[in-house]
């Protein structure tokens, strides 16, 4: 029996667990939780998934998509139990603001190309993870950074609309391939923020090559998107780590040196351009100049983290909705109808996009319904925690299953339909948190914003412009290979531009 193969799912959101399973929505755990020390005696014990001996419920998991096992679980459980993955416990659960979890837990994997949590997304929640937050804010995500960064924005929707009007007369032979597109203007936009230029190759010093944009963004994105969930079965039997892995090592520790390499030469790319008199404006000149100084490794780190959020978390979201655009022609057309009655002759902006309820009922919708980040990577107690009247003892590891709190019945009706109608029948503004797509509390995305300005812009600005149909529609194919639930083949669409 091949252990590493039946583990990876279990482990692909943060390493070997506790597994609270989460078909419970926010809005109803949340009455539950208390930060108060209770005797164990007095609660009751966690329901528990019955397993095998030594593995615990790993071979249960041998699908690549734990969130719907948790999900399915949860229908016999109760929304909070527990699971075996080979050695240790896991608890899944639905909380987003809670003192006591805030910590992260992290695979081995996760822990090398994280440089061990030191980016934001990952890192603890102490003073080190509020500087490099407060960094990223000030310089690229926050309002008053927004406003400096919008040319980019921009041109990053001008540039996506030309390449479309380009492809168009020849997609009904040619099929549109969304995602290359969008996804390469994203990481133009993340170059120009982080760096203030993009490029078109880089010689990598430490590696002595040149590589040409598609390697530079093999290395920076996509590797460490599917290596993140590499599995070393050593997490699953702490007791046995002092065993070699040589091969999951050597794998991870390469893509941590390339990445290395990749950056410290963007850097030097970067320090020529501002002595020969450039003004770039970017993150690094920040970071060097105003921000808190930082070692060489937190640097390359906080560098690194809005280049590769940028580039893939957006994509998957924007993605998702055009493909559910373009199955449903009525929707299509009532979310045309509405950006033509507010911008009329005139192409949509960021500042139109209050106007356009059901354009933000779609993008609200898909990460309902296509949560970008089905789990949360798992996160570690460190006190003793009443949750959902149950006794979690410190040292429990927890794991958030986004997609079962958005699949919840009793919350949702018809969870399983894409409806964006369904975001239209309250009278007030749409909570970001509703859908947990962005998190809570103060472990909350940093760049929400960033990211619904850009997803909303360029669903908007693909329905002004074309009518978009579906080449051969795949059906709702998942990829849960990497982080993030992307389609596991691209979206191919044809596209006739609007009158």
């Amino acid at each position: 029996m091949d252990v590493q193969s039946v583990a990876a799912p279990a482990i692909a959101y943060g390493g070997p667990a506790v597994a609270v399973a989460g078909g419970l929505s926010f809005l109803f755990l949340k009455t539950y939780l208390s930060q108060q020390r209770a005797n164990p005696n007095r609660l009751p014990s966690l329901p528990v998934v019955p397993g095998v001996p030594l593995l615990g419920n790993l071979l249960e998991l041998k699908e690549k998509k734990p969130y719907k096992t948790f999900t399915k679980w949860a229908e016999t459980y109760g929304p909070i139990y527990s699971i075996k993955t080979g050695a240790t416990s896991m608890v899944v659960a639905m909380v987003t603001k809670f003192d006591s979890i805030s910590t992260r837990k992290l695979s081995k994997a996760l822990r090398i190309l994280t440089a061990d949590k030191t980016m934001v997304a990952m890192s603890d929640y102490d003073d080190y993870h509020k500087t490099v937050k407060r960094n990223i804010l000030t310089s690229i995500l926050g309002p008053a950074a927004r406003k400096k960064h919008r040319a980019h924005r921009d041109t990053m929707a001008e540039n996506l609309s030309s390449q479309l009007h380009a492809l168009a007369p020849r997609s009904s032979h040619e099929p549109i391939n969304l995602r290359k597109l969008f996804q390469s203007e994203l990481f133009t936009l993340a170059l120009k923020q982080v760096f203030g230029k993009d490029i078109d190759s880089l010689y990598v010093d430490d590696l002595g090559v040149t590589m040409p944009r598609e390697e530079v963004f093999q290395v920076l994105v996509l590797d460490p998107m599917m290596g993140a969930i590499e599995v070393d079965w050593r997490d699953f039997f702490p007791y046995l780590k002092w065993i070699p892995n040589t091969g999951f090592e050597h794998k991870i520790e390469q893509m941590y040196i390339r990445r290395e390499a990749v950056m410290k030469a963007l850097i030097q790319e970067h320090t020529k351009r501002i002595h020969s008199g450039e003004n770039l404006n970017s993150y690094l000149d920040y970071l060097l100049s105003e921000a808190q100084p930082l070692t060489e490794k937190q640097l390359l780190m906080s560098l690194w983290e809005p280049i590769i959020e940028t580039a893939d978390t957006t994509m998957v979201t924007t993605e998702w909705a055009m493909y559910e655009l373009a199955r449903n022609p009525k929707r299509q057309d009532r979310l045309y109808e509405e950006i033509r009655n507010v911008c009329g002759s005139e192409k949509i902006t960021e500042e139109k996009l209050c106007k356009m309820p059901y354009l933000s009922a779609v993008f609200h919708e898909t990460l309902r319904r296509h949560s970008p980040v089905s789990i949360i990577p798992l996160r570690y107690v460190h006190e003793n925690t009443v949750l959902g009247g149950y006794h979690v003892p410190a040292g429990t590891e927890l794991a958030i299953n986004i997609y079962g709190c958005n699949m919840e019945k009793e919350i949702w009706e018809n969870p399983e339909e894409w409806n964006p109608e369904r975001f239209l029948a309250e009278n007030e503004p749409i909570d970001l948190q509703r859908t947990m797509a962005f998190g809570g509390g103060k472990r909350v995305c940093a760049g929400a914003m960033q990211a619904m300005l850009l997803a909303c812009v360029g669903i908007g600005r693909m329905v002004q412009e074309f009518e978009w149909r579906l080449d051969d529609d795949t059906g709702e194919d998942v990829n849960t290979l990497g982080l993030t639930t992307q389609k596991l083949n691209p979206m191919h669409a044809i596209i006739k531009p609007r009158k």
